[in-house]
């Protein structure tokens, strides 16, 4: 019945994020029109979890086999990466930021999929 998803990030500065997705993290893309980038992702999930105040309504989470040496690959591309990575049952966190999105950054894990 589902053959995909559709994610929509909102940010202040959608260039600067766009070109993050684009140029930084290689993502490929096409022009939905007017400059409207729509970026292909890889296989992925998603976890229902409950409503928590103060805590974003929405998160993505960037999966990768080897989280270190994706860490050291983002900084040495400019990307401004949160100095603690953060140990969970499910895998290591690392929060990077993007420029306008209104959530202080987006993470990026590795972990087993369903």
């Amino acid at each position: 019945m589902i053959n995909g998803a559709h994610a929509i990030i909102y940010s202040h500065d959608p260039e600067a994020d766009r070109t993050l997705f684009k140029d930084v993290l290689g993502l490929h893309h096409v022009d939905g029109g007017g400059g409207w980038l729509i970026f292909a992702l890889p296989p992925a999930e998603v976890a229902i979890h409950p409503a928590e105040p103060g805590k974003p309504g929405h998160e993505l989470f960037l999966l990768c086999r080897d989280i270190d040496a994706a860490v050291k690959e983002l900084k040495g591309k400019g990307v401004t990466v949160e100095p603690r990575l953060y140990d969970e049952p499910w895998g290591r966190l690392a929060f990077i930021k993007c420029q306008g999105a209104e959530a202080s950054g987006y993470t990026s894990r590795a972990t087993r999929s369903p």
